[in-house]
């Protein structure tokens, strides 16, 4: 039997130990019918239940209104940098974007590549440690672009502007994880393997007359409006990310679903920011209003203690704790998954190290004053 390790990664998403469990079942053999889920057809009727079915889990854990589409596509999040300009960023407009961090630079990066992009605000000044609010949009602004949850620098957006242009948000690493209003955005993309499934899917939830919007012609894999018309089948879909998806979004409704799973990470949210803040030897990087539920991140005050704390933390099963290399310090990833004894447990370990380092100063001044 393998040890399992406490998984606080940013990268591919923890996943419940039943929803593991049941897809590799079905990659053996899927319902028993002598078929791995690897191989079965997309356009069986099997499967046309399971991309029927996770649409309608979205649905109803997020409370998508009818006038919504819910899309599968593929090519992660940082597709969608481009495809979101390519649809919408029509000649002559102009699109805003809040710069918050590293993906929302690069979001930034691929829409100039289109047409006319304005960064309305920025908190590039102070590290990206907080989200600035206050700011206009220009005349004939074609849409705003938000990142909900910046998953390298630690802040999270926890209200969203109400602007009489579209919004578009990228909410990859926070998506199912707290309520939100779908019908304050007119298009949402996140990459599922945060807190929905495996790395390969790419969810988008976009409001039909937005689509409707879009009066050009465009490369079949790059108009959401195909995606629409078929279904999410206009080509062979990433099926066993959609089952799985489909897996975990079962499990977070019997877990009583987006409302009562929020409750759970503010409370590992809240248990490990308060370690943080009490801890001699540690400092919190995000600006206390905008700290995030999802992606903590903070730093030893002296590197050789953070160093010992990283070796520590992973001779004791921790792994995916170590801070993006642009940030340095710690990053501690608190998805839906992760369960709150890995979050207590990393608590014990900050307060056992804490006291370690405290008498370990203790004896090395008692000999100095020898």
């Amino acid at each position: 039997m393998i040890s399992k390790k406490h998984n606080f990664g940013a990268g591919p998403c923890i996943l419940p130990s039943t929803v593991m469990e049941q897809a590799a079942q079905a990659v053996l053999d899927w319902n028993s019918n002598g078929l791995s889920i690897l191989e079965v057809s997309h356009r069986s009727v099997e499967f046309e239940s399971v991309i029927t079915k996770t649409q309608l889990l979205v649905r109803e854990l997020l409370n998508v209104p009818d006038s919504y589409s819910v899309l599968f596509l593929q090519g992660g999040a940082s597709t969608q940098f481009s495809m979101v300009p390519l649809n919408f960023l029509k000649k002559g407009r102009k699109a805003c974007y809040l710069d918050t961090g590293y993906f929302a630079k690069k979001a930034i990066k691929e829409a100039r590549l289109f047409g006319d992009v304005e960064i309305v605000a920025s908190s590039r000044d102070k590290a990206y440690c907080y989200i600035p609010d206050n700011y206009e949009l220009s005349h004939g602004t074609a849409y705003l672009h938000l990142t909900s949850n910046n998953t390298i620098e630690g802040t999270e957006m926890f209200a969203f502007p109400k602007v009489a242009v579209p919004v578009v948000c990228d909410m990859s690493s926070d998506i199912f994880s707290r309520e939100i209003n779908v019908r304050d955005f007119d298009l949402i993309y996140a990459g599922a393997q945060k807190n929905m499934g495996p790395a390969g899917l790419t969810l988008v939830i976009a409001k039909n007359s937005f689509l409707d919007s879009v009066n050009c012609e465009l490369p079949s894999m790059s108009d959401y409006r195909i995606y629409r018309d078929n279904n999410s089948m206009f080509n062979t879909p990433p099926v066993f990310s959609i089952y799985v998806s489909m897996l975990n979004l079962i499990w977070l409704k019997e877990m009583g679903g987006v409302k009562e799973i929020e409750k759970l990470n503010i409370s590992k949210a809240r248990l490990l920011y308060g370690e943080i803040d009490r801890n001699s030897l540690f400092d919190g990087l995000a600006n206390l209003a905008h700290r995030s539920r999802m992606n903590v991140t903070f730093r030893a005050k002296d590197e050789r203690t953070g160093a010992a704390f990283f070796e520590l933390a992973s001779e004791r099963g921790m792994v995916g704790i170590r801070g993006y290399r642009t940030v340095g310090g710690f990053r501690v990833s608190l998805y839906n998954a992760l369960p709150l004894e890995s979050v207590e447990a990393l608590v014990v370990l900050m307060r056992e190290f804490e006291q370690m380092v405290a008498c370990a100063n203790t004896v090395s001044h008692l000999e100095s004053v020898r």
